[in-house]
Formats: C-alpha cells, structure tokens, sequence
C-alpha cells in the first residue's frame, strides 16, 4: 500500500495555522474556530450520498439487517459512540446498531499500537459479530486508507455480499472503491497537520448523526422531534418521558404520569391513548399495525 502520506488532503499542512505556536491563546481558539466553521459545508455538500445512504440502511434494517460501523483510532471510536447512543434514546436493541474498532474493547480508551495495520483482524471482528448479507457495512477512516478499514470492506462487499459505504475526508480515497455509496466530507488540511481527530473526526461524527437519527426516525422511533421511543433508565430519562408526553398532546402533566403508567412507561403507547380516547390495549394494536409509527397509528381511521 502507497504510505505517501503527503498526497492525503488530510496530512497537508494548513498555512492558516503555521504559527501556531506563537499565537496567544486567544488567537489559537480564534484559528481553530475558523477552520471548524468549513466542516459543517463540507458535509452539506455530502448530503445526496448521506440521503442514499440512509435510505439503504433502512431497507436493510426493515429485512432484518443491522447497521455495523468499522473504524480504527478515532473513526472507530466515533462509531462506537454514535452505536451506543441509540438504545438508551430510541429503544432498539444494542443489536441493530453495532461499532467494531481494531484493537477490540481495550482500543476504546487506549491506543492498541499495530491493530490498524492488521487485514485479518476485521475478518474475525466481523465473523464473531455473525455478518450476513442483510447487513450495512460503515467503513471509516479519515484517510480513507486504513487497512484494517479496507479490509473490512473488502471482506464484507465480496465475500458476505454485503452493502456498503465509506466515510472518508479524502476524495477517490481507497475505501470507497469497496463501497457501494462512498461519503466524502472534504475538509481540508488540519490545524495540527494530520491530527485527524478535529475536522475530520468532527466530520465523521456529522454524518454518523445523520445516519443513525434518520435511520431511527424512518423506523417510527421519533413522532414530530420527540424521541418517542426513550428507554427510563435513569431520573432524567424518566422526567423526559413525562415532557414527551405533554408536549405531543397538550395534556396536564399529570395526566401524562397517568397514562405513561397504564402503558407501561411507553411514551408511544400513552401518546397515542391520549390523541384516540382509548385504552392501552387498543393503543398497542394500532401501533403494532402500523409498524411503531405514532403519526398513523393516531391518523387510521379517525376521520372516517
């Protein structure tokens, strides 16, 4: 593999920040904020590849499929965090969304020197996590080069059949040639020349929100903005709940304790009681019918 490093967008020097050191501190937040600013335009210009990509998770998703991130470093670390995230806010399963990084549970907080440069690793990563056909792959790396990434790719795309997409911050990067959809943030060079934890990881972490939050919003997990689906397991969490509840259908807070109890601690289930002047029973039904969606579990059949 060419190890040309100056090639990579993201390992040039930025001259907005080659007297970094001399700056007061100040003047440093000052350039890093300014350089920050462009990432958020090099992801709007993802936005068509983002839009597909979410589209094909979700069908993946809706045939039993999950959604596996694959990253090393920094990138694997980001697709742990976006994983992670999503059972305590949308009720799914640690299952459906699931982050590998190279060096294991151990490269989640320290560095595990070498495990980005493996090819086999991924492979077994991948086999002992029971890869199949109807999942989505995520490869990421800043450079688009890591080969522990590629590898990953490669292995899903050819020989489980999988979907895939890259996410790199370097055009025509070696990961998208592995990738069914490739996402290309370009962000340029990095105030710390080839710290790619900063506007490239801040990239990366943009577009695996995008990701995620419409994946779950496709699967009826949040009604208007309201995540719908929150799990209780803490005090805040708990008072969410009720807030969701009141703010959905203009009941007393109160009545929002009430009926959460009657359903189970299910905001869903006690939305769409309120909304039909029904029982928890009936609510369930038309939630099971309509797939989880809130809105047209409330819609079917009320202006017949």
């Amino acid at each position: 593999m060419n190890l040309d490093l100056g090639k990579l967008i993201t390992e040039r020097s930025n001259a907005a920040s080659m007297e970094l050191d001399r700056l007061s501190t100040l003047e440093m937040c000052a350039v890093i904020n300014s350089e920050d600013k462009k990432v958020a335009l090099a992801v709007e210009s993802c936005l068509p590849e983002i839009s597909q990509a979410v589209d094909m998770i979700h069908a993946a998703v809706k045939k039993g499929g999950r959604l596996l991130y694959v990253g090393a470093g920094t990138s694997g670390r980001l697709g742990i965090l976006d994983a992670s995230e999503c059972p305590p806010t949308y009720g799914v399963s640690p299952e459906l969304v699931k982050g590998i990084i190279a060096g294991g549970r151990t490269a989640i907080t320290d560095a595990v020197e070498g495990a980005e440069d493996s090819t086999t690793d991924p492979i077994v990563d991948l086999t002992a996590i029971n890869i199949n056909a109807r999942d989505v792959v995520v490869g990421i790396a800043a450079s688009g080069r890591t080969p522990y990434v590629v590898a990953a790719l490669e292995h899903a795309r050819h020989n489980v059949y999988c979907h895939t997409i890259s996410l790199s911050c370097n055009p025509d990067s070696l990961i998208s040639q592995y990738a069914d959809i490739a996402i290309t943030p370009v962000v340029g060079p990095e105030v710390i020349t080839g710290s790619s934890r900063m506007k490239a990881g801040t990239a990366q972490k943009l577009v695996l929100n995008m990701l995620s939050t419409c994946l779950m919003i496709k699967l009826g997990k949040v009604y208007g903005n309201l995540m719908v689906d929150v799990v209780p397991t803490n005090i805040k969490l708990f008072e969410r709940q009720i807030r969701i509840v009141t703010s959905a259908t203009g009941c007393t807070r109160l009545f929002a304790e009430q009926k959460l109890k009657e359903a189970g601690r299910n905001c869903k289930q006690a939305i769409v009681m309120i909304a039909r002047h029904c029982d928890a029973k009936e609510a369930l039904m038309q939630l099971n019918k309509w797939e989880g969606s809130t809105r047209l579990a409330i819609a079917d059949g009320v202006n017949e």
